[in-house]
């Protein structure tokens, strides 16, 4: 089986989201503590639970996208868009309900938004 990168422009937009997202699980992966710091979390008793869920969540998301990378599929495409778009709608609805809104949940919403778009725009035929 031999790596495919896509060619034509639509699909190849939604590859690097893909690939973007496959990136952001292995830092969760493999640097869990930056990812927490970076998401402003800090782990309240020390204990390795915290690592292992921060972990667990970047091996998810890496899993994901890297399934999708690798079968290049529309419906593997569809599933890294539908994930990134239930994320973003759930940093809006904790913008909305848990006042939460600031400058760097405003750019993480932004990027969520892109990293979904890229894979649902070739699916639904938009690019």
């Amino acid at each position: 089986m031999e790596f495919y990168v896509p060619t034509e422009t639509g699909e190849f937009l939604a590859f690097c989201g893909a690939l973007a997202a496959l990136l952001f699980g292995l830092v969760g992966l493999f640097a869990p503590r930056s990812s927490l710091k970076f998401n402003g979390l800090q782990l309240r008793d020390g204990t390795a639970e915290g690592y292992a869920a921060a972990r667990s969540l970047g091996g998810f998301h890496a899993g994901l996208a890297l399934s999708a990378v690798m079968v290049a599929q529309d419906w593997a495409y569809l599933a890294v868009g539908s994930a990134f778009a239930l994320a973003a709608f759930g940093r809006v609805l904790s913008m909305m309900s848990d006042a939460s809104f600031s400058m760097k949940n405003l750019a993480l919403l932004v990027a969520q938004l892109v990293l979904a778009a890229l894979p649902l725009a070739y699916v639904f035929g938009l690019v």
